[in-house]
């Protein structure tokens, strides 16, 4: 709505410019008509492309999500600490 509203102004803004110019300026074979018509013109449209919702690409492919990881277990492993043999659980996954 504060789009269209500025656009409005805008073009009301321009075609009250163009109302009250000098009376003693004069179109040279309507190229001055072809002027204002272009900025309201321009105006207008752009009012209506910045007002219009955003376009939006296709549509994605997703691929399907892989099988589930293997589980995973608990296995006692002893491993050499420097000092002497220790044995603790370690998780294990394939």
């Amino acid at each position: 709505m504060k789009k269209t509203l500025v656009a409005a102004l805008t073009v009301a803004t321009i075609a009250g410019s163009l109302v009250t110019a000098t009376p003693s300026a004069q179109a040279r074979d309507g190229v001055g008509v072809g002027i204002a018509a272009g900025l309201i013109g321009g105006a207008i449209v752009g009012g209506a492309i910045a007002s219009s919702r955003p376009a939006y690409g296709g549509p994605v492919y997703v691929a399907e999500p892989g099988p589930p990881p293997p589980p995973c277990y608990w296995q006692r492993q002893r491993y050499w600490d420097g000092y002497g043999w220790v044995v603790r659980p370690v998780r294990v996954c394939y």
